[in-house]
């Protein structure tokens, strides 16, 4: 399928996995705005998820209020914190369980993480639902074979889409 301006477009980011390979990658956070420009490229938004995790961190409530400012829908989960101190705050199933219910009034999903666990997803997008499934990622962090299930995969290493160094 050829990109063309009337393909219906949804967008999941997976906030955590961004925000950590680019604080590790680059010492630097990541500049959300210009990265769903880029996805979208032109083509109808319909809708834009970020899913982020609340873990009392200092401006983590004004982080969130910036990405709904640039157009996307933020969904929280409290961090987990188990016995013995292990932490858990991860957004697969829910990611999966919203991109599957909404493929249906897209013809593209851009998945927004370098994670492979979403091999799967990618798999049953495009098999089963027909979607266009484009990968946009950190390309040194991202699964080689994630990127290689995607149809297309935007390599966010570039520096236009890092905002501020730390």
């Amino acid at each position: 399928m050829a990109i063309n301006k009337e393909q219906r477009v949804g967008v999941f980011v997976d906030v955590q996995n961004l925000y950590y390979s680019a604080r590790a990658l680059h010492s630097a956070k990541v500049n959300f705005k210009e990265i769903l420009k880029e996805v979208v490229n032109g083509r109808k938004l319909v809708r834009a998820i970020a899913y982020a995790v609340r873990a009392g961190e200092k401006d983590e409530e004004q982080f969130h209020k910036a990405l709904d400012g640039i157009g996307f829908e933020v969904k929280l989960k409290d961090l987990q914190i188990f016995y013995g101190g292990n932490k858990k705050a991860d957004w697969d199933v829910g990611i999966a369980i919203d991109a599957i219910e909404l493929a249906p009034k897209l013809d593209v999903v851009v998945l927004i993480s370098g994670d492979g666990d979403y091999i799967p997803l990618v798999e049953h997008l495009k098999r089963a639902l027909g979607c266009r499934v484009e990968i946009a990622a950190f390309g040194r962090s991202c699964s080689s074979k994630l990127k290689d299930h995607g149809d297309d995969f935007l390599d966010l290493d570039s520096k236009k889409f890092i905002l501020t160094r730390k």
